[in-house]
């Protein structure tokens, strides 16, 4: 079953007073990212996610801030905020297109969005019409009540009734425009759920993230800070196979390898090439080699697979990380890699931008079991490390 079109709003129409500092909270660098930017990469480079709207202050729109117009994974484009939140999120709901069936709203000062919570509240709100992702509260929670100069104890809540909302917030398309039109005519709402409540909706919790903060005080940009300045590295795997055929070159990470055999495929199918470009593509959570280049387009027709790579590498460059280092193994009965590893470990260092000691690359036979056994085709498996940063 094919998953829903999913488009993203990023709320980020106000001016943040309550931080204090003199600009929009969400322009405020994060170790050389702003809240902005790292909000939008949270969606513009979910592979569920299939183009974000961004709703900034008036001031900000012209010209529009680099990490609005640089080339995302999806498309990422701007409106005007507008007084309220509601207001603003209306807007970016227009411009979002027409076949999105699920909608996402997300607050650009909650820059800590994971990638599995995003899925998490995507799924939820494609079953539930309504979903967000809510945690709970560790302490006692009383009531208060004002009274002879003092603030009363009027009531203890159970604590395990109490949740705090997150954002992202998942919506069917129907349901966020009716909650949009009924804010429209109401007042102003401290989120969208509160908006679906207040005309009598449902809405889903799913478990939330804690590291999901939102950036509100001075002490919280400080804490925020400390942690973007030592972010956590990413694990991705890639897999490839190809049949053997007579009448193709067989190519391996970039290098042609002498053989009376060759792979088949749509491309130039380098298994080495594919599976390093489905792993840092994963673990950059930016989809994977069959979604960025199809085989059902004619563009890629007899790609060079290390030009494939490279292009993916720019993506992964642009969401903000680079390569720590791969590890490859191919799996064939024949021929023997070992001649040419020094040169293919080579070719995969330029185009993933590190030293050579950083790419591994070995062979390993099949010990005559299957196809890859009986000499019909070559398979290979890729990890990747990526870590924050910009790539070289």
């Amino acid at each position: 079953m094919s998953r829903p079109r999913v488009g993203a709003i990023v709320a980020a129409g106000g001016i943040g007073v309550r931080l204090g500092a003199g600009q929009p909270k969400q322009f405020l660098d994060l170790d050389g990212r702003s809240m902005l930017e790292l909000s939008i990469a949270a969606l513009a480079t979910h592979p569920e996610v299939d183009e974000v709207v961004v709703a900034l202050p008036a001031a900000h729109l012209d010209p529009l801030p680099e990490c609005v117009t640089r080339a995302w994974p999806r498309p990422v484009d701007a409106v005007e905020g507008g007084e309220r939140r509601q207001d603003s999120v209306a807007r970016a709901f227009a411009a979002l297109g027409a076949g999105c069936e699920v909608v996402l709203v997300h607050d650009a000062a909650r820059p800590f969005a994971s990638a599995a919570l995003v899925s998490r509240v995507i799924a939820a709100g494609a079953e539930c019409g309504a979903a967000i992702p809510v945690v709970g509260v560790p302490d006692t929670v009383k009531i208060g009540v004002e009274g002879a100069g003092r603030t009363w104890v009027e009531s203890t809540v159970p604590r395990e009734r109490v949740h705090l909302a997150q954002t992202p917030q998942a919506f069917t398309r129907a349901v966020l425009a009716a909650a949009i039109d009924h804010g429209a005519a109401g007042g102003p709402a401290t989120d969208e759920a509160a908006l679906v409540e207040r005309m009598g909706g449902r809405v889903a919790m799913v478990p939330g993230d804690p590291a999901n903060v939102k950036i509100t005080t001075a002490d919280d940009l400080a804490a925020a800070r400390g942690r973007a300045a030592t972010p956590m590295p990413r694990i991705g795997t890639g897999y490839d196979l190809h049949r053997l055929v007579a009448g193709r070159p067989l190519v391996l990470g970039g290098v042609r390898v002498p053989f009376d055999l060759g792979l088949d495929g749509h491309s130039d199918a380098d298994i080495i090439c594919h599976a390093v470009t489905d792993a840092v593509l994963g673990a950059a959570a930016l989809g994977d080699i069959g979604r960025l280049f199809p085989d059902s387009d004619a563009t890629w027709k007899d790609a060079d697979s290390v030009d494939l790579l490279r292009r993916a590498m720019a993506s992964v460059h642009e969401a903000g990380f680079r390569v720590g280092n791969v590890d490859v193994t191919v799996i064939a009965q024949r021929p023997k890699l070992l001649p040419w590893v020094p040169a293919i470990r080579e070719t995969l260092a330029g185009v993933l931008g590190v030293g050579i000691a950083a790419v591994s690359v070995k062979g390993k036979t099949n010990e005559h079991v299957d196809s890859m056994g009986r000499g019909e085709s070559m398979a290979c498996h890729a990890v990747a490390l990526l870590v924050p940063g910009a790539g070289r």
